[in-house]
Parts: C-alpha cells; sequence; structure tokens
C-alpha cells in the first residue's frame, strides 16, 4: 500500500503565533519610519569645513536631507568633478575653479553664485615665543619651519605664495616651508608639526588653538568664493536648495561667525 503525507492546515494556536508574529515585524517596519533620503552629495574647499559642517547639519534639521561633505582642495575636488565624481555641488575657494567647470559644461550657470570672501592669517602656535606681526618676519632666521597649503591647487596656498612674493620674502622663507595638502590639512601640520609659523585661512585660525593675525587683503588677490550646481547632478533639486541657503539670512551670521567677508559687505578687520 502506498502511504501519502497528508498535510493538515495549522490549528488554531499556530495560526494565532504567525499573526502575532507578522503584528510584530508590522510594528517594526512602523517604528522604523519612512526610508531615509539619499544624500546630498558636497564637495567644498577645506576651508569652509567648521562652516558648512553647522550649515549642513542646520540644512538636515529644517529639510530633513542629509548632506554628505567631501572636503579637500578646490583643485582636487574639481579635478574629481572633471572625472565624473558623483558631486551634486561644488563650494570652491576660487572663483576660477568654477570657471574651470563651467568651460567645460560642468556645471549649470543659472546656480552659480558667489556665497564669501575668504582671508589670510600669519598664524604661530600659542606657546610660541615669536612675536611675528607682519609676513616680512617669517624671512628672520629663528624662524624656522613655515606650513602652507599648496600652492599647485589650494587657493590659500596660492594665496600665501602670492603675498610672500609681493612682500618681497618668498626666496628667502622657500627652503623653511612645509606644504599641506589643503588649507586644512596645514593646521593639523601648524597644531601637531612643531612648526613656527604656518600662513592659514582665518575661518580655521578661529577654530584653532594658536594666535593669528590678519594679512592686508593688498597682498594677494581677493579669494572669491563661488558656488555651483553641477551639470547632470543626482539630487539637483536638494543641491538648489542647499545653494539658496548657504546665501539665505539664515545662514550669514554662521558664514560670518568663521570670519568670512559676504557678498555685499565690506572687509573688516
Amino acid at each position: 500500500m502506498k502511504l501519502r503525507r497528508v498535510i493538515r492546515p495549522p490549528g488554531l494556536i499556530a495560526r494565532l503565533l504567525i499573526l502575532a508574529l507578522l503584528l510584530i515585524l508590522s510594528g517594526c517596519t512602523a517604528l522604523a519610519g519612512p526610508p531615509r533620503p539619499d544624500p546630498l552629495i558636497v564637495s567644498a574647499a577645506a576651508n569652509l569645513t567648521p562652516a558648512f559642517t553647522e550649515l549642513g547639519a542646520r540644512f538636515e534639521a529644517e529639510t530633513g536631507v542629509p548632506v554628505t561633505f567631501n572636503f579637500g582642495s578646490s583643485g582636487k575636488l574639481t579635478q574629481q568633478i572633471e572625472e565624473g565624481a558623483p558631486v551634486d555641488l561644488f563650494a570652491a575657494a576660487n572663483v576660477n575653479y568654477i570657471d574651470e567647470l563651467a568651460a567645460q559644461g560642468l556645471v549649470l550657470p543659472d546656480t552659480r553664485a558667489l556665497y564669501a570672501l575668504g582671508r589670510l592669517t600669519l598664524w604661530t602656535p600659542a606657546d610660541s615665543e615669536l612675536q611675528l606681526e607682519r609676513i616680512r618676519d617669517l624671512a628672520r632666521p629663528e624662524v624656522r619651519q613655515i606650513a602652507m597649503a599648496n600652492a599647485d591647487h589650494a587657493p590659500y596656498g596660492s594665496a600665501a605664495r602670492e603675498a610672500l612674493e609681493n612682500a618681497g620674502v618668498w626666496e628667502e622663507v622657500q627652503p623653511k616651508l612645509i606644504f599641506g595638502e589643503n588649507v586644512a590639512q596645514t593646521l593639523q601640520l601648524a597644531e601637531t608639526g612643531g612648526v613656527d609659523a604656518a600662513l592659514m585661512a582665518l575661518s580655521l585660525s578661529l577654530i584653532s588653538d594658536g594666535r593669528w593675525t590678519l594679512l592686508p587683503d593688498d597682498l594677494y588677490t581677493p579669494l572669491e568664493q563661488e558656488l555651483a550646481v553641477i551639470a547632470g547632478a543626482q539630487h539637483e533639486e536638494e543641491a538648489r536648495r542647499f545653494a539658496a541657503f548657504v546665501n539665505s539670512p539664515e545662514a550669514r551670521p554662521i558664514m560670518r561667525k568663521y570670519g568670512f567677508t559676504l557678498p555685499g559687505e565690506e572687509f573688516s578687520p
């Protein structure tokens, strides 16, 4: 005789257990809430690190759109965009890099906007006995090591070199120079590398442990910082919203707090 296996439907207790499990799972899903939106990808100049980190948190709190930042030298970030990196918005430390991308059709022209003017400082460690008040002081023999950003791809490095040249001390100080890839890395070198001085962005000097003095604005070409939405951005609408937010009345006090001069304002000492 051929035996047949009889599959019986689950009993009442089993059905109740299954139903309870389904309710638990559905409750977990409800508690988890709606899926988190994809982050907005913003490439930003290294000198913006403290200001944009604060702005990003404020923007997410108000809009629910998370922001992921890629901080670095404007030259390196420009190269990444040219090579197809998935970037939605680029905030450069010098308008020249936005010009370079625009010439290749890589930014949306109507989104270009000046958002800040940057400033350069002469920085010394807090415990230094050196009294450096002018850029020419860097040529003094007791100043042995000076940190600055790489002038080849960091706007604040380019401004630092221009300031040294205009002060007439570039040749004298060249042997003393050590370079960071960007101005944020320069601050790390300055605070941990035992240097005697650094040429630094004001925005980073303000959050450092060192002493600093502003360099005269006529020593270097104004650091006009511009942003633009990248052509073909995956999150164009959100990028436009963030670009507008950076220049909004709410964001401007945050930018001022980190030493930036804003469009339409005069430099202040």
